[in-house]
């Protein structure tokens, strides 16, 4: 399964990854008819200096614009699940659904799903499909890892109610869960771990003993951290498969060794203790 979004390579490169997409499907060998497709639309593909309506969000006709545009440079002609990236406060569902339903009955996409979504949202979006006899969201993607668990309150119940696949992304929440620690000690100049929200985060010293608690449990146990990260994403109810991006071939291996992994109560019990979730709603805040 390959994901991503029609904005995505920003700036004046917009659309440059599903451009990479479409020219791997372009070499055959059955490679699209193997591969699960999803691809994202919300944010604006208009240039950055001509700002224009419909050319973002979710209203009928940016839909269609955007899913015609993704096709050509994905180089296909179809899309297997079309998400939707950010709620839209301006669309009614109504609306969403029925520019949705035409794009099924052409044969442009096959499902569709969420993306950011809090609760509320997939609850509101599956009842307004159910109502006009829709399928509505198959799919939710969602920020979910060991350092960040607020979903499990509301996103992930919605999603299990109504039946959607949870797939999380930045699974090993920018880097921190990777052994980002380790890496800083070893010397590491490359990558997420050396800068950025990785590097922001563990100059907190409450999230740096967090990180260090957590890369010296998993060196008692022999586990490598971010194959533990994702093994663990992957015993969470309601989760398909967590969202990778591998920069290099060492770090795919990696991330599918996590697929085989399986971790003891004990590893588990020790995530927990570090890594506390927020608990079940409403109990987590209702008592």
């Amino acid at each position: 399964m390959f994901g991503t979004a029609n904005v995505y390579g920003w700036g004046d490169n917009k659309g440059r990854t599903e451009e990479i997409i479409g020219t791997w499907f372009a070499q055959g060998g059955g490679r699209r008819d193997k591969t699960v497709l999803a691809t994202k639309l919300y944010a604006s593909m208009a240039p950055e200096d001509q700002p224009w309506p419909n050319f973002d969000r979710l209203s009928a006709l940016n839909i269609r614009r955007a899913v015609d545009a993704s096709l050509k440079r994905l180089q296909t002609d179809h899309i297997d699940v079309y998400q939707f990236h950010h709620v839209d406060r301006q669309t009614p569902f109504e609306e969403i659904w029925q520019a949705i339903e035409v794009l099924v009955q052409q044969g442009k996409i096959l499902y569709a799903g969420s993306s950011n979504f809090p609760g509320w949202k997939i609850a509101q979006a599956n009842e307004t499909a159910a109502r006009t006899g829709r399928l509505g969201l198959v799919s939710e993607q969602c920020l979910y890892n060991l350092a960040e668990r607020r979903a499990e309150m509301e996103v992930i119940p919605a999603a299990q109610e109504y039946g959607l696949g949870v797939i999380p992304w930045s699974p090993l929440h920018g880097g921190l869960l990777g052994g980002a620690i380790r890496k800083q000690a070893a010397g590491a100049s490359e990558g997420r771990s050396a800068s950025g929200r990785t590097a922001d985060a563990l100059a907190d010293p409450a999230v740096r003993a967090q990180v260090q608690a957590y890369e010296d449990l998993l060196d008692k146990h022999g586990l490598e951290p971010g194959e533990t990260a994702l093994a663990w994403l992957l015993t969470r109810p309601g989760v398909t498969g967590p969202i990778v991006g591998p920069r290099t071939a060492e770090q795919l291996a990696s991330a599918l060794r996590a697929v085989e992994l399986e971790l003891s109560q004990e590893v588990l019990d020790g995530l927990d203790e570090i890594f506390p979730g927020p608990g079940p709603s409403p109990e987590a805040f209702a008592w």
